[in-house]
């Protein structure tokens, strides 16, 4: 196997492939990245036969920016005929391990989403037959590998596997949530998908805890500081801008009316979140500062892209972090997402290093 599939948000393939590029040739799997803009997925072709799933083992995927989700596949599958396709899929499959589940998929656009009944209609007679055939374990076995089938149409589609421990567990690599009504905005689903994503359930238990403190910045009308209430969590809201009542009603948020670039706490609280629409470098600054200065333990943040270079401004916020950080850089871990609930920006995640 040889190519390397990864799903992303449509509009962000030179950013996915920039970055598999990046990080393939520093772990010396090298090869090139195909990528088209609009078609929510990118090609990484290795040079070396087994270099997709050597990358994969020597690389965290949990590390990825961009990426949703990523197969290690052979070449595209194409001309698959309309009333047998199984068997050419399962004669495909010859050389794979033998794999725990079945996962079949289309990239996350308007003309992907087409085939979604073609995929549901074609799961059950596609696992019933790769499970007779060997391919897939006669139960479904989440310590193996998973097999993906991502379809460009009916025709066509790539065969490839994911590891469990290294892969998204979610289906397309989308985590969809709920907008809660009793929320003052829909941001309130990019620090819940934060949350869901950077924190297991044992640490989401232990870093949330009721009566923690927190700073949100840039919080009118409140959509990230309702996260953290409904958790209850003491904040202090700061924003020029009004905040919902309900939020102040709580009793547990107090509303600074001041400039989030310039409010300090006065002791270290436990959280600062923010996601406040600025230069990237500039909120990167802030954010790293507030860590530095021991204003807060772990901060979120949300980092606003520009319309080109968008993978080069993420590179050069971290950069920016490190400096702030300085000789302390190692005692600390960085984790940034484009999560599914961001548009034009990217989730950062900055705590002490085993936190």
């Amino acid at each position: 196997m040889n190519h390397l599939i990864l799903y992303c948000r449509p509009g962000f393939e030179s950013e996915t492939a920039a970055e598999i590029s990046d990080k393939a040739n520093g772990i010396d799997v090298y090869g090139y990245a195909k990528a088209e803009e609009g078609q929510g997925y990118v090609s990484y072709i290795c040079s070396e036969p087994g270099g997709a799933v050597k990358l994969m083992e020597r690389f965290s995927f949990h590390k990825m920016i961009f990426a949703r989700q990523w197969l290690a596949c052979n070449e595209l599958i194409s001309d698959l005929p309309s009333k047998d396709r199984i068997s050419v899929l399962i004669e495909a499959a010859e050389s794979f391990p033998q794999c725990g589940e079945l996962v079949i998929e289309t990239a996350d656009t308007n003309e992907a989403k087409q085939l979604a009944t073609f995929c549901r209609k074609f799961t059950s007679p596609a696992a019933a037959a790769f499970r007779r055939a060997g391919v897939l374990s006669p139960k479904r076995n989440r310590t193996l590998p998973r097999l993906h089938l991502f379809f460009l149409d009916s025709s066509r589609c790539y065969m490839g596997i994911s590891y469990p421990n290294n892969s998204s567990p979610e289906a397309m690599g989308i985590r969809r949530l709920k907008f809660p009504n009793e929320a003052p905005s829909r941001s309130t689903l990019k620090l819940d998908e934060a949350f869901l994503t950077f924190l297991s359930k044992s640490k989401q238990r232990r870093l949330l805890e009721p009566g923690m403190t927190a700073v949100d910045l840039g919080a009118a009308p409140g959509g990230w500081t309702w996260q953290l209430v409904r958790r209850h969590i003491r904040v202090v809201a700061v924003d020029n801008g009004p905040m919902a009542q309900s939020l102040m009603d709580s009793g547990i948020v107090k509303h600074a009316v001041e400039d989030g670039f310039r409010y300090r706490p006065q002791k270290t609280v436990d959280w600062m979140v923010c996601d406040i629409a600025d230069q990237p470098a500039k909120v990167a600054k802030l954010a790293a500062s507030w860590i530095a200065n021991e204003g807060c333990r772990r901060a979120i943040f949300n980092l606003k892209l520009p319309m080109k270079k968008r993978y080069q401004a993420v590179m050069e916020a971290v950069d920016i972090i490190a400096e702030v950080l300085g000789e302390r850089l190692d005692d600390y871990d960085l984790d940034i997402r484009h999560l599914y609930h961001d548009r034009e920006e990217v989730t950062c995640y900055l705590r002490p290093v085993g936190d």
